[in-house]
């Protein structure tokens, strides 16, 4: 039995945020199965903060995107600002800031990215020193 389990682990797709840079552009990304998670900071940008969500399959349109973030520090924060790619398998927000964000990303255990009926779940297991890696990237690239 403890053959099989760990069989099944190591058949599981392993997740991991990863904090990284090239050039001036610092990234926080996530890798799931059906989906990845990338925020970015790019100070040459008049909205040099953004999050990307990409799908497999499309997501529906909404008039608000939301991303509720659960554990030792609960917050939900809403847009009317997302805006979907062509073949709508992308969803991107930017804003001049993230504090939000990074801080729902640092401080729970789990985001729920909702757009109309669909809420995609993001663990947020190895996020707090990744998102430290990145805070400290945007620093040093101007915010």
């Amino acid at each position: 039995m403890r053959s099989l389990i760990a069989l099944l682990a190591l058949a599981s797709p392993a997740t991991a945020w990863v904090a990284s840079s090239e050039g001036p552009v610092c990234r926080l990304s996530l890798q799931l199965e059906a989906a990845t998670v990338e925020v970015t900071h790019d100070a040459r940008r008049a909205l040099p903060y953004a999050i990307d969500i990409a799908r497999t399959e499309a997501w529906t349109d909404a008039p608000v995107f939301a991303m509720r973030f659960d554990g030792m520090g609960p917050i939900t924060i809403t847009t009317d600002r997302h805006k979907l790619s062509e073949d709508a398998t992308s969803l991107t927000v930017m804003d001049r800031g993230f504090g939000n964000v990074l801080s729902g990303l640092e401080n729970n255990f789990v985001a729920l990215a909702v757009l109309g009926d669909f809420a995609l779940t993001i663990p947020l297991e190895g996020a707090p020193p990744e998102v430290a890696k990145f805070r400290s990237c945007a620093l040093a690239t101007g915010t």
